[in-house]
């Protein structure tokens, strides 16, 4: 029971970080129409700029602020240079030069830190481990990833549903050219909203770094699942992004973690685990098939 436990835990970190980097996908290319392949360089900008300075002040708390200012300034001079050019453009065409930005940011990686993953420790305050339950004990960082990612996403909600600029984010991903007509600057709600995505991309990679380490290209790896967030929660939707977060998350993870034991109940161990780790690799995208052909548009469809 305790493992079950911790794994949907684990599940809820990881749909935790899914979430803020599917919330600024979702946005960019439901107000947007842009298909923005080099999110996944943004998460991996605010890990590289939080493990530098880190490495430099030797605080990890000194560090965070430096991810995040760096991820936001990478996302908002991206949008300036390069995908403000690209909202008339067909989604090739975006794929193509968001997928040359993929390339840009993987080899100023690896010029700059080098090839070897940058390792990093919690600090000290959330090292350990906290008992959730009786005989149940869990990583204190892991947990507080958890709590910090639901306080963004609270935060977030809030921004998007009560404030002024959260109603022009939602108005412009259903009605663009109405509020163009009603002189709002709608190439400055873009800036905004793409900056806004690349802190919550940033955010996540800070978090991650302690736990998987630090390496050019680890943002390609997150990507797909959280493409696969955006599609399963419905594009546009900040609701849609975090069930559909969690819904990856903890299905992903008790996959991985119980599949290949389900398995060797009646096959043998070597191939038990090969099919099993294989079903558990696939899991998510049997969901994404299931929810389409359930729900086309996802499972909540429209404006968050």
């Amino acid at each position: 029971m305790s493992l079950v436990i911790e794994q949907i835990l684990n599940g809820i970190q990881l749909g935790v970080a899914l979430f803020l980097l599917a919330a600024g996908l979702t946005l960019i290319f439901g107000i947007m129409g842009v298909i923005n392949l080099a999110h996944g360089s943004l998460y991996m900008t605010g890990a590289f700029a939080m493990a530098w300075a880190t490495s430099k002040t030797g605080s990890f708390w000194l560090g965070v602020p430096y991810g995040l200012a760096a991820a936001a300034i990478a996302g908002i001079l991206v949008e300036l240079l390069v995908v403000r050019r690209l909202y008339a453009r067909d989604h090739l065409e975006q794929v193509l030069a968001t997928y040359g930005l993929i390339l840009f940011f993987n080899q100023m990686a690896t010029i700059i830190f080098g090839r070897q993953p940058l390792l990093l420790a919690p600090p000290d305050a959330l090292s350990g481990f906290v008992t959730i339950l009786p005989g149940i004990q869990y990583p204190v960082y892991r947990f507080a990833i958890i709590v910090a990612g639901l306080v963004v996403a609270l935060g977030l909600y809030l921004l998007i549903a009560r404030t002024r600029i959260g109603m022009l984010v939602r108005a412009g991903a259903t009605h663009r050219e109405m509020v163009r007509a009603l002189g709002v600057d709608i190439r400055l709600l873009y800036t905004f909203v793409f900056g806004l995505g690349a802190l919550l991309a940033g955010f996540a990679g800070v978090m991650a770094g302690p736990l998987y380490g630090v390496t050019a290209g680890m943002g390609e790896q997150i990507l797909i699942l959280t493409f696969v967030v955006v599609v399963i929660g419905g594009v546009g939707s900040i609701r849609g992004a975090f069930y559909g977060a969690l819904l990856v998350g903890i299905v992903d993870t008790m996959l991985r973690a119980f599949m290949p034991g389900l398995l060797r109940t009646f096959m043998a161990g070597q191939e038990a685990d090969a099919l099993g780790g294989g079903i558990g690799s696939m899991g998510v995208y049997f969901l994404m098939a299931l929810v389409l052909a359930l729900k086309p548009k996802g499972l909540f469809p429209a404006h968050g």
